[in-house]
């Protein structure tokens, strides 16, 4: 795909899973990689171990205000920014009947509003260097209903929608915007659902596996590269099979 020299990328919810595994595979690429996550701990360790290319950032991606300084931070730390990928997401196992107002807010805010702000906040940034790539990584509930994680899939919905009308607003910029859909992927986020819902899930996969981090990492990387330069608007499903 070629090298990744010189590039500047942030990725959120970049402490472990797919965001971790992103920023270790761009870096590797040739990549400067500023990671922000609402968990410090684990995302000081990830850049400490990834060295001197990379850069954590304590980020809570509803917070304009964080977006700033990590805008801030990465001007600063690396003096351009050239790819964002939008990965930072929660979920719940939770039907309409049982989400209340205020569960729905804390999804809609991390999962939705966030990715409203991080695409807003580089604008700026890539208009000067340019142009761009923004990925904002969906999921196979943003191309298909479920009926077990209503908030969840109408964020990952909009989402979906939300890269389409940027892509085409963008485009005059050289901002590239792709979308990923990812399916049952083996990372935390999996963790607070019932075993049933995942044994589920695998039955729906025509792969009959989960997939790995690396391998959502590995269509950033695609979409982060030259080798994608003509790309933009793009829905990438990785599920398996499962949204066929």
């Amino acid at each position: 795909m070629g090298s990744l020299d010189g590039f500047v990328a942030i990725i959120t919810g970049a402490a472990r899973g797919q965001g971790e595994a992103e920023a270790r595979l761009l870096t590797s690429h040739g990549a400067r990689v500023v990671l922000t996550d609402v968990l410090a701990d684990q995302g000081k360790a990830v850049a400490a171990d990834i060295g001197s290319a990379a850069l954590f950032v304590a980020h809570d991606v509803s917070s304009p205000e964080g977006w700033n300084e990590v805008i801030g931070a990465t001007n600063a730390a690396f003096g351009r920014i050239d790819i964002l990928v939008n990965n930072a997401a929660i979920s719940r196992p939770v039907k309409l009947e049982a989400t209340d107002p205020d569960l729905y807010d804390e999804i809609y805010r991390v999962n939705q509003f966030g990715v409203y702000l991080g695409m807003r906040a580089v604008l700026e940034p890539m208009k000067a260097v340019g142009g761009g790539s923004i990925i904002n990584i969906s999921s196979v509930a943003g191309l298909r209903g479920s009926s077990t994680l209503f908030a969840y899939a109408a964020t990952k919905w909009a989402v979906r929608g939300m890269t389409q009308s940027a892509a085409l607003e963008l485009a005059r910029y050289k901002i590239r915007v792709n979308a990923i859909f990812p399916g049952l992927i083996d990372t935390p986020i999996n963790d607070g659902n019932p075993p049933s819902m995942n044994e589920a899930l695998l039955k729906t996969t025509p792969m009959r596996r989960m997939g790995k981090p690396s391998e959502i990492a590995e269509a950033v990387l695609f979409l982060a590269s030259p080798a994608s330069s003509f790309a933009t608007g793009t829905e990438l499903a990785i599920d398996g099979g499962m949204s066929i």
